[in-house]
């Protein structure tokens, strides 16, 4: 059975996102908060890989793209979130919470879940706005081709 691109993009996404946060915490950057801003990138580059294989197959509507491109980076979103708490349970959970960035959304002292709540609306946020940014740019591209 072979996993639709949405699906599979969306793992790479995770893998690009996990292996990122885990070499910043082996070099002990996860408090920086502006080092998370870079975790676009690996949703960006999800949703371009679905757009282009979009674009290559003939789906040329936009509702249809944005849609898949949507699908893409809501599932990298997830499975990263996903993974962050199962990582953070298996790390001590609420304690270990304490040791990422301090100045996320709630200042103050979050448990494992509220942190997790409030990296996953940061996570579709930010995989929204990716999901439009790269809908116009391959949307410019095939412009000149019509």
């Amino acid at each position: 059975m072979k996993l639709p691109k949405e699906i599979v993009n969306g793992i790479l996404i995770f893998a690009g996102i996990a292996l990122y946060f885990l070499i910043m915490e082996f070099f002990g950057l996860s408090k920086v908060i502006y080092l998370r801003m870079l975790n676009a990138a690996f949703v960006y580059y999800g949703v371009s890989r679905t757009l282009q294989s979009n674009f290559k197959e003939g789906k040329t509507g936009y509702v249809a793209n944005l849609l898949s491109a949507g699908t893409t980076a809501i599932t990298g979103v997830l499975l990263s979130v996903a993974g962050l708490v199962t990582y953070i349970y298996a790390r001590g959970g609420n304690e270990y919470v304490k040791n990422l960035s301090g100045e996320f959304l709630f200042g103050g002292n979050p448990t494992a879940n509220e942190y997790a709540i409030g990296l996953l609306f940061e996570g579709i946020a930010s995989g929204v706005i990716v999901v439009f940014i790269a809908m116009q740019l391959f949307r410019n591209k095939t412009a000149a081709q019509d």
